[in-house]
């Protein structure tokens, strides 16, 4: 070890580095100037590397024989560790300058209330706090929050943190969301009602639609998309009695967000309390098995568009908007949501139908 740390412009300077200096000054070897202090010659050698600290013994020797204060030495080992501690501090405020770099701190100056700042460090600092962490590199941690898979190379570090401060904004909403004891039961006698809102314009179903999942033990949270995250939607059960259900603006079309919310009430109600549902743009990013995840599928689709109805209309590539339309009435669905599955299922192109795919926009509840 050195006994000087130096690191940026901060330099800390173990006792050992003054012994070491007086010990030259003096002409003589180590052993002769251990002897005179009362000490082994491996005890000072360990003092001037800095390997051990200015014990008070022999702060106390070296008071006696040089004619220096106590104090003098034990302040010297007290400046040193302060110092240290500065340096370590530096040190990882500049390691969590690399997680900050990756955030998009206008989203938590939007959304959270934030202080706008443009320093680095009071950007760690507030964010540390609303994200409820002492380091910000804990987010990097890919099982923090929801465990992800990280094997697969197309998953990025700063997906990771920006998944994991999204579901933690998510989850500090869902405090101010008052909610009864969670019935599946409840919920389900729901879905009918849920699903007729999809021909609702937005202002007029989210009160509604904010109310109902309470009644039901859901804290529903609609948040903006937090670039990066790659996140649609989540759930995570944060009691037994008590499941959070939010949901980003990233793809706010009618299809996509009555797809997403209808996926998400499915893993609800499959009620794995320990487990984290992740939906996002990346398969990797999903924090579900397979057979999960597809059940859901399965639900949003079928119940949105009962399978039966779907083979009666049997749609083709020349289907008109005008056919989707008058289906979409007779089942009472949004146009846009027959329209995305036919997208989805590879029977019309993509660039279809831009008329029926009604664009949301959400405002923070």
């Amino acid at each position: 070890m050195s006994n000087i740390i130096n690191y940026s412009d901060i330099m800390a300077f173990h006792p050992g580095y003054y012994v070491a200096e007086i010990v030259e000054d003096m002409g003589i070897t180590q052993d002769e100037f251990a002897t005179r202090l009362g000490t082994t010659g491996k005890t000072l050698s360990k003092l001037i590397s800095g390997q051990i600290n200015l014990s008070n013994d022999l702060a106390k020797k070296l008071s006696a024989m040089l004619g220096s204060s106590v104090d003098f030495w034990l302040n010297l080992q007290t400046a040193f560790e302060e110092k240290v501690i500065e340096i370590e501090r530096q040190k990882e405020l500049d390691e969590q300058a690399v997680v900050v770099s990756m955030i998009d701190y206008s989203f938590f100056e939007k959304v959270a209330k934030l202080p706008a700042t443009r320093s680095v460090s009071e950007k760690i600092t507030n964010l540390c706090r609303y994200l409820v962490v002492s380091d910000l590199r804990i987010l990097a941690q890919p099982d923090f929050l929801a465990n992800f898979r990280t094997g697969i190379s197309n998953i990025e570090e700063k997906n990771i943190v920006n998944a994991q401060a999204w579901l933690q904004t998510a989850i500090n909403f869902a405090k101010q969301v008052k909610t009864e004891p969670f019935s599946a039961e409840k919920l389900k006698s729901y879905l009918p009602e849920i699903r007729n809102m999809t021909v609702q314009d937005p202002d007029v179903f989210l009160p509604r639609l904010r109310s109902i999942f309470a009644e039901c033990g859901i804290a529903f949270v609609l948040l903006p998309h937090l670039k990066n995250s790659g996140i649609n939607g989540v759930v995570k059960w944060i009691a037994q009695d008590r499941v959070v259900l939010a949901m980003s603006d990233r793809r706010a079309y009618a299809d996509t967000f009555w797809f997403s919310l209808f996926h998400e009430i499915k893993h609800v109600l499959q009620q794995k309390t320990k487990t984290v549902f992740v939906s996002a743009s990346s398969q990797e990013m999903r924090v579900m098995d397979a057979r999960l995840e597809t059940e859901a599928d399965d639900f949003a689709q079928n119940y949105l568009i009962p399978l039966k109805d779907y083979r009666r209309f049997a749609p083709n590539k020349y289907t008109s908007d005008a056919q989707i339309v008058a289906f979409a009435r007779s089942i009472g669905i949004h146009p846009g949501v027959v329209a995305g599955r036919l997208q989805h299922d590879g029977i019309i192109a993509s660039n279809r139908c831009a008329g029926l795919r009604q664009k949301y926009k959400i405002i923070l509840q």
